[in-house]
């Protein structure tokens, strides 16, 4: 049998805030915008922990829970409620960005024999941003993913509520930490999609008598992956309901 995956959530909070020391305010802001604003914000952060193995036949579990809930707890300890930029040596020289912190985090993780194998890391800032290390991209590479919301008619129908999760991968740049430009994202997400598609008729703007999730999700594709500033988009997901998404990959 394949290697069964197991996740498993914890939540803890810290602050923290994007800045180099040795750039002026004007390009802190331009490069980082309000996550520049001191002294820092704080986060009630989401850490997903994805570990790979095979199903034990006497236990019939991968790993035990207790286990990996015990090594979990164990590292998030030294970061609860910490300032991340003042409280923790890692980031003295390091943006602690959700990349930089999420690729941290792996590196505690990974040497835990107790949890099996390492498999992703996850690390959601709130319920709109999070940055993902896998086994298979190595620390250098990682994603980070965006949610944007808006409301649309689908069919002559009464609106209906639409998220679309944007995923870029890439290199997590050494000097910003980040493996693309939120800002420049946003940017582009709310001019190409939200005000192109928020409380408008899908059939008029495109140019169809039905639309279905996967052409939604496919024109939304086109509409973004010629102008993502660095990295490459990687994945659009667009949720319709709770039971039913619709992804786009590349």
């Amino acid at each position: 049998m394949p290697p069964v995956l197991l996740t498993k959530r914890i939540e803890f909070a810290a602050a923290h805030r994007y800045i180099k020391p040795e750039w002026d305010e004007a390009k802190n802001r331009a490069v980082f915008g309000p996550c520049y604003n001191p002294p820092a914000h704080g986060h009630n952060y989401l850490l997903e922990v994805t570990v790979s193995g095979e199903v034990d036949p006497k236990t019939g579990m991968v790993i035990n829970l207790f286990d990996l809930k015990r090594v979990l707890l164990a590292v998030i300890e030294e970061f609860d409620h910490k300032n991340l930029n003042l409280d923790m040596p890692y980031f003295t020289d390091l943006i602690p960005t959700s990349e930089n912190f999420a690729r941290l985090l792996w590196t505690k993780l990974e040497p835990q024999r107790d949890i099996g194998t390492l498999h992703t890391v996850r690390l959601c800032e709130d319920e709109d941003l999070y940055a993902e290390v896998t086994a298979s991209g190595g620390l250098d590479v990682a994603s980070v993913t965006r949610r944007y919301s808006l409301t649309a008619v689908q069919d002559g129908n009464q609106g209906r509520e639409w998220d679309c999760f944007v995923t870029v991968h890439g290199r997590i740049d050494p000097v910003t930490g980040m493996v693309t430009d939120i800002g420049a994202l946003d940017r582009l997400a709310h001019e190409k999609v939200v005000k192109a598609l928020d409380r408008q008729d899908l059939r008029l703007v495109l140019d169809a008598e039905q639309i279905t999730g996967e052409q939604l999700a496919g024109w939304i594709w086109k509409s973004l992956v010629s102008g993502v500033s660095s990295g490459r988009l990687a994945n659009v997901r667009l949720v319709q309901s709770r039971d039913l998404t619709f992804d786009c990959s590349g």
